[in-house]
């Protein structure tokens, strides 16, 4: 396993990021494993060198922070590990169960270390853009968050560049703790990101750590337009059928498919080898509900595809609407 600093921090992290929203339960969608089926994965994730695990109080509304601190403390050793964890989205009925004001922050942050069995987590991460909350009582409570102890670095997730930017402009002017981290959609079929976020998370130093990097399965080849494919997930992700699915799409997963069978190789392993050799991208982070999908994501990590097989790739691209912002 090959380790590299998470953005311009200090802190060394695998280059593959293990995504715990499979791994919880299935009250909060069919196709998550429940605990004592997801132990597999994070046994072969600690014992492949993978020491970046990243979760969210919303995923199954909070059994996969349990199931994911469990794990963790079963396999390997809190200084082992990097958890990262995420806030915003709504925790409950009372209209302060979610968002980023200072109240939901400061309850938020106490009820995912609880769930995870930890005093504080490596990186606490907004899940999304805030518009109904200043961004500086937003910046100062995860300020305070840092200055207690309970996370060491902070990090974003979807947005426009513009209103990132605006978030780091405000941190710097007021002396408050950087968000070091940016976990953005990107993968083959998604690529909007390169026009401004990518670009500015290079100026600024800040870690990518991509999500969906195989597009929640679409790029595995698997999924047709007619009944978008065989597996549960494919039949019942109801997110990913409204991110995906144009007929250049389909053609972008042609292109992976041509090079997959001529190196002989799956197609999780190209798209995802293209993911990793991508400028500024950090770790990409990748779903596994099968070993197999697993297997395929350390394989990756030795796959270097040629200059004319990565233009090969891009070539199909059509460009898209913004995606994965709500």
């Amino acid at each position: 396993m090959e380790y590299v600093r998470l953005g311009s921090t200090g802190l060394k992290v695998s280059r593959l990021c293990l995504g715990c929203m499979t791994y919880g339960s299935k009250q909060w969608r069919e196709w998550v494993l429940e605990e004592e089926e997801s132990l597999p994965f994070f046994r072969k994730a600690v014992e492949s060198g993978i020491n970046f695990f990243d979760t969210a109080d919303m995923y199954s509304l909070g059994a996969s922070e349990e199931v994911t601190g469990r794990a963790l403390k079963q396999f390997t050793s809190r200084e082992r590990v990097v958890i990262a964890t995420k806030v915003f989205n709504p925790m409950g009925d009372d209209p302060n169960h979610q968002g980023l004001s200072r109240k939901h922050i400061h309850h938020a942050i106490d009820a995912s270390l609880k769930r995870l069995g930890t005093d504080y987590v490596d990186l606490y991460q907004i899940h999304r853009f805030d518009p109904h909350t200043p961004i500086e009582e937003t910046l100062r409570a995860l300020d305070d968050v840092v200055r207690a102890g309970k996370a060491l670095y902070i990090g974003a997730s979807s947005m426009f560049a513009y209103q990132f930017a605006k978030m780091l402009h405000a941190s710097d002017a007021n002396g408050l703790a950087r968000f070091v981290t940016m976990q953005n959609h990107y993968n083959l079929v998604y690529r909007e990101e390169e026009r401004e976020m990518l670009p500015l998370c290079r100026e600024e130093g800040i870690g990518v750590i991509p999500w969906s990097p195989l597009a929640r399965g679409f790029l595995a080849g698997n999924r047709r337009a007619a009944d978008l494919g065989d597996t549960i997930r494919a039949k019942t992700d109801a997110y990913a059928h409204n991110l995906y699915y144009q007929s250049s799409d389909f053609a972008v997963v042609d292109q992976v498919t041509e090079i997959a069978n001529r190196r002989g190789i799956p197609n999780a392993q190209v798209a995802l080898a293209w993911m990793l050799q991508q400028p500024g991208v950090t770790a990409p982070i990748i779903g596994a509900s099968k070993m197999k999908h697993l297997d395929d994501a350390l394989a990756a990590l030795s796959v270097k595809l040629e200059a004319s097989e990565l233009a090969a790739l891009g070539a199909p691209y059509q460009p898209h609407a913004v995606l994965g912002h709500s």
